[in-house]
């Protein structure tokens, strides 16, 4: 489903790969909408999302997408961090999916959080349509939560969400969702950001600083894509109680 691998594109870091490919792009959005995947309203609003990237100063673009998606949690496009939070089930459930990973024939690199969306995303464009209907499906509720918090700031790119459950063809409640987070605090401001560095371990040493210049890859390269059916399975995902709001 190579529609996903453009949703993957557009909810990675804006670079100029957008403006290279912009051809490539529109014509999976098009073909996207001819066989189905998406209705024509989506296809529509997806290229106005494209186009309005497009036409601004990819500076502001970045600046926009930094204070969404790289500040505070609430936000974070990892998709662990609404389920297991900082609990040890995370670092499993991380080794569960690189199996998975591999298991279809791929390799990231070992810095690399196999949880990162667009990482995910691209996988799952390879993987055909039942295997990656079935994983969307098992992380509707994750997807839910960010596409109405994204919603609640006003954001465009929660229709990157709308696009992920149309998909999957999710029937999740998005008005209990809505209900849910309505009092809820954001988690971007200063004083939230103090109070979250006040309250982070500080790690020191060798891994610490290999950690923290390793130049990753934010998707598997062209030789390591393989479209297999591979069986997929959600790791220690239930329903929206385990979403951490």
């Amino acid at each position: 489903m190579q529609i996903l691998k453009v949703i993957a594109c557009l909810l990675d870091y804006p670079d100029e790969s957008l403006t290279e490919y912009r051809t490539d792009i529109e014509a999976v959005v098009n073909g996207a909408a001819l066989v189905g995947e998406i209705n024509s309203d989506l296809r529509d609003r997806l290229l106005v999302f494209i186009d309005n990237r497009l036409n601004r100063d990819l500076m502001v673009c970045q600046a926009e997408y930094d204070g969404l998606f790289e500040r505070g949690r609430s936000l974070a496009l990892w998709l662990f961090e609404h389920v297991h939070g900082e609990s040890r089930d995370r670092g499993q459930a991380m080794v569960d999916l690189i199996a998975n990973y591999r298991q279809a024939g791929l390799q990231i690199s070992q810095h690399e959080l196999p949880d990162y969306l667009p990482l995910f995303l691209e996988f799952l464009s390879t993987q055909g349509r039942d295997n990656a209907v079935s994983w969307l499906l098992d992380m509707e509720h994750i997807l839910a939560l960010l596409q109405c918090r994204l919603e609640k700031r006003e954001s465009d790119y929660a229709l990157l969400f709308e696009l992920l459950l149309s998909i999957a063809g999710s029937r999740v409640s998005l008005d209990e969702v809505r209900e849910r987070i309505a009092d809820e605090k954001r988690d971007d401001s200063k004083q939230a950001i103090d109070k979250e560095w006040q309250e982070e371990e500080v790690t020191f040493g060798a891994d610490s600083l290999e950690k923290s210049c390793d130049g990753t890859q934010r998707k598997p390269s062209e030789s390591q894509r393989q479209d297999l059916d591979v069986p997929l399975h959600w790791v220690d995902f239930e329903t929206d109680k385990r979403v951490q709001p």
